[in-house]
This record gives structure tokens, sequence and C-alpha cells, in this order.
């Protein structure tokens, strides 16, 4: 009897040996292969970049399984890559043009095919790159983009240095929506060098890449172009807010309250930064609202003054340009006494004046007085004489 529990027991344990190990051997087969023809495109758009591919070679004994790939890219250089799972056969990102470009992909199966598990291809590999040409010396210095109000867009450079007088400098822009590059319309001059563009008015730019390119021309030298990359709510500058109103509640409660800044921005998009100074002791804090409420640190100070700055808060953007600083709006503590002290003087100056008045009109009619009481005694003692 013990001899056939060992057997069953021996039986079993073989048959799940031969289960797992048909398994494992099945799943040892199963290949597939990488996409073939993977390369990156550039269409010219200064920065979006098409990466395509076609589909692995045999698939049609992988019908039921998912096929799907793993693309991984970056710029040259870069800590990290993106990485995108998809069953399309290309993707579109933008890409900095001043570093290469690197992206590898493989195929994934998973389904019925594999028993479940996933079967990975090996990695296929593209570069690209825009050969550098020019001197690294002579190309624009100190790019800087400002989007005023979410309204004008505005660029400024400065030229590189060892640049020959007969350089200049030209940029192109491109984002989605639009049909092809534009050039800059309307350049900023200077010694009858271009070191800026005012763009037009930009329909449904934002949220998108913003690709900026600024080239050179010289006919003594290569200028080495510069290429950008910019989301435009990113770099909005809004107006300062303006119409400030400083209220004393009490002894100890004061409000702070200003109009929301003018142009298209969504009232719910600002934050502002509020400076408070009374008397010599100043602090900063900042408030999504437009309005607030603060504390005394004295009963007895003299002056109260805020001033306040506007920028796009995290909801709208992810960066921001702080505005200007507003007007500052002041309370004085004691404006009583001074509008008690500025009406006193010309009231006592008055006064004094109607008084002095008074005293010569009453010096005269007193003079007046005794005139004709003289007059009148001395034709009295006449006509006694004569009697």
């Amino acid at each position: 009897m013990a001899f056939i529990h060992l057997d069953i027991r021996c039986l079993y344990t073989l048959l799940l040996c031969t289960a797992f190990g048909s398994t494992l051997s099945s799943n040892a087969e199963i290949k597939v292969n990488p996409p073939q023809d993977f390369e990156i495109v550039d269409p010219g758009y200064l920065g979006y970049l098409y990466l395509q591919w076609q589909p692995p070679l045999s698939l049609d004994n992988f019908k039921e399984c998912t096929v799907e790939y793993e693309l991984k890219y970056r710029n040259i250089g870069s800590a990290s890559w993106k990485t995108i799972i998809t069953k399309n056969l290309h993707y579109k990102d933008g890409f900095d043009l001043n570093k290469g470009v690197e992206a590898k992909i493989h195929t994934l199966l998973l389904g019925q095919c594999t028993n479940g598990s996933e079967v990975q291809s090996s990695w296929s590999e593209a570069t690209y790159w825009i050969s550098p040409q020019g001197n690294l010396e002579a190309k624009i210095q100190d790019m800087d983009c400002v989007y005023y109000n979410w309204q004008h867009l505005l660029c400024s450079w400065k030229p590189g240095m060892c640049v020959h007088s007969d350089t200049n400098y030209n940029l192109f822009y491109w984002y989605e929506g639009l049909d092809h590059v534009l050039q800059c319309a309307d350049y900023i001059k200077a010694n009858g060098k271009n070191i800026g563009c005012m763009f037009p008015y930009l329909e449904s730019s934002d949220y998108k890449d913003f690709y900026i390119c600024v080239n050179g021309s010289s006919e003594s030298q290569v200028i080495r172009p510069s290429y950008y990359i910019f989301q435009l709510q990113n770099i909005v500058k809004p107006l300062p807010p303006d119409y400030l109103s400083l209220t004393v509640k009490n002894s100890e409660e004061i409000n702070l309250k200003w109009s929301i800044p003018k142009g298209p921005i969504p009232a719910k998009c600002f934050i502002y930064e509020i400076e408070f100074i009374e008397d010599d002791t100043a602090w900063v804090t900042t408030t999504v609202e437009n309005e607030i409420y603060i504390t005394r640190t004295s009963n007895e100070s003299h002056e109260l003054c805020f001033l306040v700055r506007s920028k796009v808060n995290i909801y709208c953007s992810d960066d921001g340009i702080w505005s200007e600083w507003s007007d500052e709006q002041c309370w004085k503590g004691d404006t009583w006494k001074e509008t008690l002290i500025f009406f006193m003087i010309p009231l006592a100056f008055v006064s004094l004046l109607v008084l002095l008045i008074t005293c010569l009109i009453l010096y005269k009619q007193k003079n007046l007085l005794k005139t004709i009481f003289h007059t009148k005694k001395e034709a009295s003692s006449n006509q006694v004489i004569r009697c």
C-alpha cells in the first residue's frame, strides 16, 4: 500500500514537471522581431520631429496576440528617457535641435499566443542631429521672450561675439496649427541690426510648444543657428493691479483691496504678491484673491502702505513672470490732526483779519462820533452868545 501511494506521488510530480517544462519550452521558442525601418524624420518645423517605423516581420504568426511598441527617446546628454507605449506606427514630439536626438524601440507581445506572458524583441535604434556649422561665438546671446498680458509676444537677443559688420539675424517660428514656418515680420532694430521681434496676434497658440530658430547671414562667415522651445502660457507677464484701497476697519484689522488686472487673463489664473509697510517694518505675502485682511502689529502705527504685483498661477501655467509693482497706496493715522491744522491756520488768519478790520471800523466810527459831538457843542455855544 505504501508503494502505491509513493508511485502516485511520483506520477503527480512527473506530470507537473512535464507540464511546466512544456510551457517553458513553448515560451522559449516564441520570438518576435523588432520594428522595421525605424527612423527620425525632420519635416522642417524647427524641432518638431516624427519618429516612425514599420511592423516587424512574421507578425502573421501572432494573430491572437496584442502587438504594442515601447518607444524611448531623449536629447543626447539628457539624464532620463521619455517612454511611450503605443499601437501606432508613428509618434511626434518636440526636441532641442541644439543637441542631437536618440531613440530606440522594440516590439511587445502579450496574449494567448504567449500563454499570458510578455515577449519582447530586441531594440531598434535611431539618431538624428543637425551638423553644427559656423562659429559657436557668432550665434545670438541672451535670448529673452515675454508674452505681455497673454496678448503680445516679444523676443529680444544680443548679437554674438566676434561677428563681422555685415552680420544680421533672422527669426523663424512655428507651432501646431500653422501650415508652415513663418518669419518675423516686425523686427526690433538697433544700429540697423535685428535684435528682436514683435510677433503678430498668435491664434490658438496657448498650451502648445512654440518653436523658434534664430539664424544669421553674413558674406564673410557662417552663423550658427539657435533653437528654442517655449510654452507661451509659461512666459506671460501680466499688467500690475490698480485701484488700490486701504481701509482701517478698527484698531487692529486692515482691509487691502485692488482691481483685477485688465486683459484676457481669467481672474482665476492670478496670484498676487503684496508688500505691506507699517511705519518702518515691511513684510510680503501672497494670495489668489484680490482682497486680503491683515492685522496691525501696533495700534500706535502712524503710516500704513502697500503695493501689489501679479503673476499667472500654477493652475493656468507651469511658470510665469511677475508684473511690475503697482503704485503705492498709503494711510496715515494722524490725518485728522493735519486736516485740523490745515483748516485752522487760514481760519485764524481770516479771523484776525476780520478782527483788525472791525477794530479799524470801530475806531473810525468813534472818531467820527467825537467830531460830530464837538461840532454840535460849538454850534450850541455860538447860539447862546448871540442871544
